[in-house]
């Protein structure tokens, strides 16, 4: 029997396919889809959820009935002793709060962690949590680990309508008109516990220097023992079209040589409060593996 087991849920970005190559279980994020039910990357793909949000649908985020939750981690406790459960940001869902009082039924098996993470830095914790298991680390030391680095990490992006933050309610009509007819691009920030404006800029040649600038700024002001890429991941993210993406990701590895960028689709559940089109950089420092 192995001893612990590594589940996430697929705010991570971690695709079931890829859960399965890594050896560790993703739990699909449910939606409401003109009050259908759907199971991300199951019965909802990247490419359907994009097409309904475009046509109006309506188009709402709901947490995993606990009776999914548990029923995972029963069935992964089968040939595990226990495991480290890392769900979306405790300050983006409840699904986190509602974890950790089921997992009080596991006497110690089920550890659920809250390091406030979602998307790509989601998943960076799951390499962590899933290198901590290999060196031998119990469930509960692998919680504390990663709880105690939960705010070294940052995400900054910029939308391509403001359709979506105004339907949401993150922008009156008025200012979201404005908005449209001077062009600006919002910066928003995704630090620990909730999605936050970050800057106003017009067109996307400034959002995207906005988000340049800002990401060397975070690495000099708040890790400025950072000793580069073995330290410090830094990778792009995008909502929609991977191959109209592509260009961003260039971006972002003309403006950080030497580092191995890599490029994730954004959580469901963040696009779809920001729609189709955004860019994102994120900046996740690396837990120490020994």
């Amino acid at each position: 029997m192995s001893r612990i087991a590594v589940v996430t849920d697929s705010n991570s970005g971690i695709t079931q396919a890829q859960g399965k190559a890594l050896g560790i279980r993703v739990l699909p994020m449910p939606f409401y889809i003109n009050d259908e039910l759907f199971f991300e990357d199951v019965t909802l793909t990247q490419e359907e959820f994009y097409r309904r949000l475009e046509e109006g649908a309506d188009v709402k985020t709901t947490q995993p009935a606990p009776g999914d939750v548990t029923a995972l981690w029963d069935e992964v406790l089968q040939d595990h002793d226990a495991l480290v459960y890392l769900p979306m940001s405790s300050g983006l869902s409840s699904s986190c709060d509602t974890a950790v009082m089921l997992a009080q039924d596991y006497g110690g098996r089920v550890e659920v962690v809250n390091n406030q993470r979602i998307s790509i830095t989601l998943r960076r914790s799951v390499e962590d949590a899933m290198a901590l298991a290999e060196a031998g680390k119990s469930a509960r030391e692998i919680r504390e680990l990663l709880e105690a680095v939960k705010f070294d990490s940052d995400i900054y992006i910029t939308v391509d309508t403001l359709k979506y933050l105004k339907k949401g309610g993150r922008l009156t009509p008025a200012a979201a008109a404005i908005g449209t007819v001077l062009n600006l691009k919002p910066v928003l920030r995704i630090k620990g516990e909730k999605l936050d404006a970050f800057a106003k800029t017009r067109g996307w040649k400034a959002a995207k220097k906005t988000m340049i600038d800002t990401a060397r700024q975070v690495l000099d002001r708040d890790f400025p023992t950072c000793g580069g890429p073995e330290d410090m991941r830094i990778d792009a993210a995008y909502s929609g079209s991977e191959e109209e993406a592509r260009e961003w990701l260039e971006e972002l590895r003309a403006a950080f040589p030497g580092w191995p960028i890599e490029m994730d689709p954004l959580s469901l559940s963040v696009a779809c409060h920001i729609g189709p089109g955004a860019r994102a950089v994120t900046l996740t420092k690396s837990l120490p593996r020994k």
